[in-house]
Formats: C-alpha cells, sequence, structure tokens
C-alpha cells in the first residue's frame, strides 16, 4: 500500500491547481490516496478566493481516493499542518505532505515511497524531503545525502517519529540558556536559533521550527534528494511566508528515474552541509531581502 498524501490549501487557485496537475502526472498518482485540508479565510476577501478554490478542489480526479476536509475557521498553516498530519497518521503509519504551491517531478511519489519504506526503520532519520538546494556539490552517483535541517517542501515521516514531538517546546528556557546548544542548532542555519525565539515570544506561528527543533534536540537527519523533486511556486506577493526570495530556486528532477537506492546512516558530508548552511546565512538572507525590495 503506497503512502497517503496530504495537501494543505488556501487562497491560491491558480497555484493549487499547477500544483494538482502535477502532482497528478507523477507514476504512482492513481494508486495513492490523497487527502486535502482547505483551511478557512482569514478575512472576508480571503473567504471568497477560497470558495473558488474548494469548487475546483471538489473536481479532482486521477488519485485512488480524494478526501477534502473544509475549516470554517482560519488555523493558519501551522495548527492546519499539525492537526491535519495528525488526523491521518491516526489511520496510517506514514504520510508525504505537500502545500498548495509545490510543483512535484513525476517521480517525487517513487521517491518519498521508498525511501520512507528503506529508512523505516533508521533510528538516525527522522524525515524524508523531497526538496534539496542546488547545491554545487550534490552526488552524482549517489540517490540521497543527509542533511541536519528538514526541508518544509514536500516532505515526509512516520507516525513514530511525529507523535513524539514537543510542539510546545517544555525545555526552550534551558535551551535558551545555554549558549553551546543554540550555536549547535545553527550548524542548519544561522537562522534557527532566533525563529525558534521568535515562536516562544508570539511573533511567528511556524510548526517548522519547532520540527526542526525536535530533530536537533534528538540528533536526528534527514534524507534529500541528489536532484530535486520538488520546486516551490510560491514567490508572488500573494505568498503568506515567502515572496520575492530567489535562493531557494533549484532545478527540477527530469531523468523519469523511477528507482532509487538508499544507504542507512553512517556520516555527514561536511562540504555539503557547509554549501547547504551558506544558504541561510546573514548574508545571503540580507541579498535575499534586497532583491525582494527591488523586485516589488
Amino acid at each position: 500500500m503506497l503512502v497517503p498524501i496530504c495537501l494543505f490549501t488556501y487562497n491560491r487557485l491558480d497555484e493549487t491547481i499547477l500544483t494538482i496537475n502535477a502532482l497528478k502526472s507523477n507514476y504512482l498518482a492513481e494508486a495513492s490516496d490523497l487527502y486535502i485540508f482547505s483551511d478557512g479565510g482569514k478575512n472576508e476577501s480571503a473567504s471568497k478566493k477560497i470558495e473558488i478554490v474548494r469548487k475546483y478542489l471538489k473536481t479532482i480526479t486521477g488519485f485512488k481516493s480524494v478526501t477534502i476536509f473544509e475549516s470554517e475557521t482560519n488555523k493558519g498553516l501551522a495548527k492546519s499542518i499539525i492537526t491535519g498530519v495528525t488526523s491521518v497518521l491516526e489511520k496510517h503509519e506514514k504520510v508525504i505532505v505537500l502545500e498548495d504551491d509545490l510543483i512535484t517531478s513525476p517521480n517525487f511519489l517513487n521517491f518519498m515511497n521508498q525511501s520512507l519504506t528503506f529508512y523505516k526503520n533508521d533510528e538516525n532519520i527522522f524525515s524524508i524531503s523531497g526538496y534539496t538546494f542546488d547545491l554545487k556539490s550534490l552526488p552524482i552517483n549517489n540517490d540521497f545525502y543527509f542533511g541536519y535541517r528538514a526541508s518544509s517542501w514536500g516532505w515526509g515521516i512516520w507516525k513514530n517519529r511525529w507523535e513524539t514531538i514537543d510542539w510546545n517546546i517544555s525545555d526552550y528556557q534551558e535551551f535558551s540558556n545555554n549558549k553551546t546548544l543554540r550555536k549547535r542548532f545553527n550548524r542548519g542555519g544561522s537562522d534557527m536559533s532566533g525563529m525558534l525565539k521568535n515562536q516562544m515570544e508570539n511573533k511567528i506561528d511556524s510548526w517548522a521550527i519547532r520540527f526542526c527543533y525536535h530533530q536537533f534536540k534528538h540528533d536526528l537527519k534527514t534524507v534529500f534528494p541528489n536532484k530535486s523533486k520538488i520546486q516551490s511556486i510560491g514567490f508572488s506577493k500573494e505568498a503568506t511566508h515567502t515572496s520575492g526570495t530567489k535562493r531557494f530556486i533549484t532545478d527540477l528532477d527530469d531523468s523519469n528515474k523511477t528507482t532509487f537506492e538508499f544507504e542507512t546512516f553512517s556520516a555527514m558530508d561536511s562540504t555539503l552541509m557547509k554549501e547547504f548552511r551558506s544558504k541561510f546565512s546573514i548574508k545571503t538572507r540580507l541579498l535575499d531581502k534586497i532583491n525582494q525590495i527591488i523586485q516589488f
């Protein structure tokens, strides 16, 4: 049985259609169950757009099954994902998660299903990512590499990992008082400790930084593909969390490869980790902001 897919949508019809069309073109789409979570609007304008999106959602075919959950209220992305994924994992042991602005390669579901099967019992692995940066040192002869920081774009996880996450970060005070821990957390990117601080001070509402903190706390790794199976189209002005940024642009896998080989975790590639971390450096993030200002 293939791993079910969760798709989270809001009010962007065009992006949602592109996301669904790409997903339908996956080799395993017709054999996969799709759960769609449609969040409610923050205001009247958003609600009107959501109604249009929901009309479209009801026309979707091309999957083994399509189940739609419509929220009457605006939960926000963090709560939507936490509650939605939890509900699906009450019935399934694994899940693949997408948002409404992600283009998948035709072999995305192949990579995700195979890796979720291979690493099911590997206690070093926390999650699977379908996305990867366009890094200079990406492996040519391997289908994968390991990373310290999970990706929130096209990812997969197992029930027994998900259900152990402390979304309240009950040990945050201890962490915040420990300079060594804060520095070590930032091995996945210089923004991580700051994001967690903002989350705990209610300045942002992010499920992903809490997800990554759990991964760090337990010294777990994420499996990434050597060629990205995900491409984001969420850089428009209407994007809720990302707009105008260029550092996440990557080429989509066009190999049509359907069988992938994996190995159990042994060690991290220090060169790849340095290149990965540089995507979140202060300099890179500053240049990104400048580009956004120029663009908009």
